[in-house]
């Protein structure tokens, strides 16, 4: 049986991105996120607040009204989507007489069911008992018992309620140093990356902007792509070919959201390291929906918190599903491009419309900072010259007779690798930055 749910959306009409983001797309959102764990979403409301409510979040009138509809109706469940402190919850879940959850736990719902590895598993179980310690309040005459000492030690002993923040609490500290230990992993796995070296690109975006279909798109994966939120929640990891023969690691990431929840920030803050040590990221953006602006900002925010600062540098922002679009918005994003060259890129992961000029910017970004080496090769150095197409880019080749003229391009950190490889003390011919350095 499917549980009936109504998505109450509360808005605040003095809130700072009230302009960025209509009721309806918060509406179709949250109602969205109810769907993503097979809620039957009986329907979806907004109500405009002048003010937070200490005691209900939202005015006596309104829970009134909202309690008769939840009778009337027979529902199972209340989503709202705001933040309600525990004795808001209890206060509404009394008035309503069935259960209430806010967003947080309801992302915390979603992610608990799509969590495949051991690591997202424990990501998310971190996240939800962080949530869950803070909603221990007296709802249940049992958590305020003492249990008894044992026998000769005497004592009041504890309150159910204690007993079970120290559960909680001891779970929490062996999942931190469970996932410290995944932290370090993934640390000496960069370290091995950078020994090759490949360079790391990363998926960003709002949930649902197409990041999985197009990471399939560029590595001809298999990953688990579909149009609903948060299908992505365990991050995956591919090689990819650049236009020139170089390679790099492309990395899918899961998906953001407005108002994610911190405790699942810092849950996910290992995974999210990959983002954070990414030479280049590739912020994928639903260009389709109405309130794309606002998705974007939210995407820039979490940025922000997990300590990626230098957007301008770093970012690549690619506008995707432009398949989506009619005739008069993809031309006008067509002069925008002809106008503006630094303008986002337009692609469609689905089609595969614009991949090209995607996988040739990825690649002029990674070229910034790096340089051109000019090197002679005996012709029968094969080795050499496999070497050169592993650990560099290879811009052109020239044959001539028994000996191969070579442009490369190289990282800083490996210029002096690859003079002691193949200039044997001798100065190599030419040394100079990247044509695409600056931009």
């Amino acid at each position: 049986m499917t549980t009936r749910a109504l998505v109450i959306c509360p808005v605040l009409v003095r809130e700072p991105d009230a302009g960025l983001r209509s009721p309806e797309a918060r509406r179709e959102e949250a109602a969205g996120l109810a769907r993503a764990i097979d809620l039957d979403v009986v329907g979806a409301e907004s109500l405009s607040l002048s003010a937070i409510r200490p005691a209900t979040f939202i005015g006596k009138g309104k829970v009134e009204a909202l309690a008769a509809r939840v009778k009337a109706e027979a529902i199972d469940l209340v989503v709202m989507d705001c933040a309600l402190s525990p004795a808001q919850q209890r206060n509404l879940e009394k008035a309503f007489g069935c259960k209430v959850i806010d967003r947080t736990g309801l992302i915390l719902e979603i992610f608990g069911q799509r969590a495949r590895t051991a690591e997202g598993a424990l990501q998310v179980e971190l996240a939800h008992l962080k949530y869950q310690r803070s909603r221990l309040v007296r709802s249940w005459t049992h958590l305020e018992r003492q249990r008894g000492g044992f026998g000769f030690l005497g004592g009041p002993g504890e309150t159910q309620i204690e007993t079970d923040r120290r559960l909680i609490g001891e779970r929490i500290i062996r999942i931190e140093r469970e996932l410290e230990t995944v932290k370090r992993r993934r640390s000496l796995q960069r370290a091995s990356r950078t020994a090759v070296p490949y360079p790391i690109v990363a998926l960003v975006g709002y949930t649902n902007a197409g990041k999985s279909t197009l990471f399939n798109r560029l590595t001809r994966a298999e990953v688990m792509a579909a149009d609903m939120l948060f299908a992505t929640l365990d991050p995956t990891m591919r090689l990819i070919r650049l236009p020139h023969g170089g390679s790099a690691i492309l990395s899918d990431t899961v998906g953001f959201i407005s108002d994610l929840p911190t405790t699942l920030i810092s849950a996910f803050r290992a995974t999210l390291e990959e983002v954070i040590a990414a030479d280049v990221i590739v912020h994928v953006r639903d260009i389709s929906p109405a309130d794309s602006d606002a998705q974007a900002h939210d995407v820039e925010a979490v940025l922000d918190e997990i300590g990626v600062a230098d957007h301008g540098r770093r970012v690549i922002e690619a506008w995707n599903k432009v398949d989506l679009l009619d005739a008069d918005a993809r031309a006008a994003l067509a002069r925008e491009h002809e106008t503006n060259g630094a303008a986002p890129l337009a692609i469609s992961a689905a089609t595969g419309e614009g991949i090209d000029h995607l996988l040739a910017g990825i690649e002029d970004r990674l070229a910034r900072g790096r340089s051109e080496l000019e090197l002679t090769l005996d012709a029968a150095d094969g080795q050499g010259l496999h070497w050169l197409y592993e650990h560099a880019e290879v811009m052109s080749r020239r044959d001539e007779d028994d000996r191969l003229r070579l442009t490369v391009r190289v990282a800083p950190d490996q210029i002096e690798r690859v003079k002691r490889r193949f200039a044997l003390g001798r100065p190599v011919e030419r040394l100079r930055p990247s044509r695409t350095a600056t931009p």
